[in-house]
């Protein structure tokens, strides 16, 4: 009986000192040097550590989480110190240097909440929120429309007009066509007067029958003498072989003619000095220029609209 109790206290003993110095795989060592504070310092990062709950757990929702606890400083190079060896069998514990408390900082005890805290979303994702896509094409939709060139509208092409002139007109003539042009706006026409030079006129006639004026001007085509009519009334029928300025100038013209053959041919003055009107229409559009002579013609006494001769 006495040798039992002795073998069982024996075998306690040995297993409590195994126990204590970590030789068993159950075993928990209470002292500094057994707690192996090398592997401290030779953790990477351990801040970046972060315990998830366990699916289907009931934790704290993103919302509620409280912030995450600062990132304690990484320790210098230069602190970390050489593994502890665990003592020898026997021998005391031995304390640890300071340098290997400094190499070693305390980590900081995990509070339920940062336990079950999920993992914290990066910052960079909350700025491709679904509201940057709505205001993106809003600001793209409307970069176009200022840039959007300015559309201007057709412009109608200048009208072509053209300046004419008739004349020239005595007095009669003059109030006749005055009364026919006040169907015209009143600042599209002008009868100004002016002072006609005296004209002179190579003529021949006046002829007893139509006959007798087909015969010479038959004999004038055939000396190659221009012709016309002499466009007085008084003169018909006769022909007209030219117009001049000055009666001096009719009488060398006519010394002419007679190399060619012409004999019954005299100078004689067309028209003396004299005031008379023209009428002038500064600017009349092209596509209305036969209406506006449609409407003058009854008074233009054989006179036509030509363009104007250059002042």
């Amino acid at each position: 009986m006495l040798r039992s109790t002795v073998l069982i206290l024996a075998l306690a003993n040995a297993g409590y000192y195994a126990w204590s110095h970590g030789l068993l795989p159950l075993g928990q060592s209470t002292s500094p040097e057994e707690a192996e504070p090398q592997r401290l310092a030779q953790q990477l990062n351990p801040e970046a550590l972060l315990i998830l709950p366990k699916a289907g757990s009931a934790t704290a929702t993103p919302e509620q989480a409280p912030p995450s606890p600062p990132t304690p400083p990484e320790p210098a190079p230069e602190a970390a110190t050489p593994p502890a060896t665990a003592p020898a069998p026997g021998s005391a514990p031995t304390t640890p240097t300071p340098a290997a408390e400094m190499a070693a900082p305390p980590t900081p005890p995990a509070t339920p909440a940062a336990v079950a805290a999920p993992p914290v979303a990066p910052v960079a994702p909350a700025l491709a929120s679904p509201v940057a896509p709505a205001v993106a094409p809003a600001v793209a939709a409307a970069a176009p429309a200022e840039n959007k060139p300015e559309v201007k509208a057709p412009t109608k092409p200048p009208t072509q007009t053209l300046c004419l002139q008739a004349g020239a007109f005595n007095a009669a003539q003059a109030d006749a066509l005055r009364k026919v042009l006040g169907r015209l706006p009143a600042d599209s026409w002008s009868l100004n007067n002016t002072t006609l030079p005296g004209r002179w006129m190579i003529y021949m006639g006046r002829f007893p029958d139509l006959d007798t004026l087909n015969k010479k001007r038959n004999e004038l085509r055939d000396r190659n003498v221009d012709y016309d009519r002499p466009r007085i009334a008084a003169l018909e029928p006769g022909l007209s072989l030219g117009r001049y300025s000055t009666e001096e100038a009719a009488e060398r013209a006519l010394t002419q003619l007679g190399t060619k053959g012409v004999r019954s041919a005299r100078v004689i003055q067309e028209r003396t000095e004299t005031t008379a009107f023209v009428l002038r229409l500064p600017a009349v559009e092209v596509n209305a220029r036969q209406r506006i002579t449609n409407t003058l013609r009854p008074a233009l006494a054989d006179r036509t609209l030509h363009l104007c001769e250059r002042d």
